[in-house]
């Protein structure tokens, strides 16, 4: 078992940044891949970024390529999502997520959840 769980969330203007983190507890993150997703009110939940166990390869949602940078750190069991220029559009609470299999941007193959935590982008 895994345990998740996000921080650094906030309201921020139009342009700012925000850094998340997920501290794991439980297991060693290098077991795992790691994602993050988010989800607006009434929208599905959404793939935002996924760092292989390594560190050494990332993927994106386009819209946030070269805004977005997701990384961890094996030894501190933490994952991050640096976000810089944030736009209204991300606006959501965002996820972040450990499985055990390979590279998806679906998250039913996810095998363990954090809590959440709300970013507020304002214009």
């Amino acid at each position: 078992q895994v345990q998740l769980v996000e921080s650094g969330g906030g309201l921020v203007q139009a342009g700012g940044s925000l850094r998340l983190s997920c501290a794991a507890s439980g297991r060693t993150l290098i077991n795992y891949g790691m994602g993050w997703f988010r989800q607006a009110p009434g929208k599905e939940r959404e793939f935002v970024a996924y760092i292989i166990r390594t560190g050494y390869t990332t993927y994106y949602l386009d819209s946030v390529k070269g805004r977005f940078t997701i990384s961890r750190d094996n030894a501190k069991n933490t994952v991050y999502l640096q976000m810089n220029s944030l736009t209204p559009e991300d606006t959501a609470v965002y996820y972040c997520a450990a499985t055990e299999n390979s590279y998806s941007r679906r998250p039913s193959t996810f095998n363990y959840w954090g809590q959440g935590t709300q970013v507020t982008v304002s214009s």
